[in-house]
């Protein structure tokens, strides 16, 4: 593929953003057996870890509006779903925005106030409802700091699942690994990890023949993404994204660039994995095991680029949580629940995770930070 053609691509895929995702979602349909068994093998491991079960209140309604990362919307549908089989009178909106818009609304109270929180004052009480925060990052030290200039407080965040952020190629590409090194060396300008200068063919992170001459095409998420901050974190080492790097707004597209372009390479959550691509193995660095996402790997942190995934809540310490909110995250944190987060293809919480979850929910009334996973 010449740099014509892949610059007519580029034009045309950031044109089209919306038409790949409905496309993508045609092609995933194709995986559903695979997709199935992956599922089941995870939520087998959520009923093994987890011995929690739901015990649901009485007469429990109102609204809940979750905001935030792109990543974490399938997720979020899927939990609110499995929750209104046992609260029926619950309600739901879902809205993926991307991580870092959400949070800066978030932080200052913008539109999560139009969204459900109590209208005419700060808070996240009435009979509009509650809006919470999804991010696939924990808030930084300075959001924390911006939240806390405006409501007096800081906000309640708390880990809901686990993911991790795969590496993925076309399927015809034969890499079988790399390292954290080079992978800074393929998407960074900053290139704080990379001894050797940035890596811009095949050839240079170890393929051969007629591959090792062709250039790396680098596919990445936009800046209203978390996952693109979770990368430019642990992957870049806060180093910056080079200008190559084709940047499109939602996961879904992302993957199914990869599956259009035989010479590209991609980050993403691993709720997207289709079989039109592949996930390399990947190394912390030169010399040690490269490997795959797993619910072992993920969990024991071994995994290089594995993460929690958050729910936040704007909660005034003098204040009530609302109960609605209350039974929606002790679903989450029971074995129903994170059997749903093993359905939607992400990792569940380990039991000791949980543990400290409930006891925060139970015990601390809702005031900590966030828990550390």
């Amino acid at each position: 593929m010449n740099r014509t053609t892949y610059q007519s691509i580029r034009t045309a895929r950031s044109a089209h953003a919306l038409i790949l995702v409905s496309v993508l979602t045609v092609w995933y349909a194709w995986d559903g057996e695979a997709a199935a068994e992956q599922a089941n093998a995870l939520a087998q491991s959520a009923q093994e870890a987890i011995e929690e079960q739901y015990q649901p209140a009485q007469s429990i309604s109102g609204r809940i509006t979750i905001v935030g990362s792109t990543t974490m919307q399938p997720l979020m549908t899927k939990l609110a779903a499995a929750f209104k089989s046992f609260q029926a009178n619950a309600q739901f909106g879902v809205e993926g925005q991307g991580s870092g818009e959400s949070i800066r609304e978030f932080m200052l109270d913008l539109s999560f106030q139009r969204r459900g929180d109590k209208a005419g004052g700060r808070g996240t009480e009435g009979a509009s409802g509650t809006s919470l925060l999804a991010s696939s990052r924990p808030l930084t030290d300075q959001e924390i700091k911006g939240f806390v200039s405006n409501h007096g407080y800081e906000p309640v965040g708390i880990p809901v699942a686990m993911d991790a952020v795969a590496i993925y190629v076309h399927n015809n590409n034969p890499i079988e690994r790399l390292t954290l090194e080079q992978v800074d060396g393929m998407f960074s300008s900053s290139l704080k990890r990379s001894k050797g200068g940035r890596l811009t063919t095949w050839g240079q992170v170890g393929l051969k023949d007629q591959w090792s001459g062709q250039p790396i095409h680098l596919v990445g998420r936009d800046k209203k993404s978390g996952t693109r901050d979770f990368f430019k974190h642990v992957a870049l080492l806060d180093g910056e994204l080079h200008k190559d790097v084709l940047e499109l707004p939602g996961s879904a597209s992302e993957i199914l660039a990869i599956a259009q372009d035989p010479l590209a390479v991609g980050y993403a959550g691993v709720g997207f994995h289709s079989s039109m691509v592949r996930m390399v193995p990947l190394a912390e660095e030169t010399g040690a095991p490269a490997m795959l996402p797993s619910p072992e790997n993920v969990s024991g942190s071994q995994y290089p680029l594995a993460r929690p995934l958050y729910l936040y809540v704007n909660k005034n310490p003098k204040d009530k949580l609302d109960p609605l909110v209350w039974e929606f995250l002790k679903f989450i944190n029971s074995r129903q629940g994170q059997e749903t987060v093993a359905r939607a293809n992400f990792y569940p919480l380990t039991s000791t995770q949980i543990s400290k979850n409930l006891e925060m929910l139970g015990h601390s009334l809702l005031t900590a930070r966030n828990v550390a996973p």
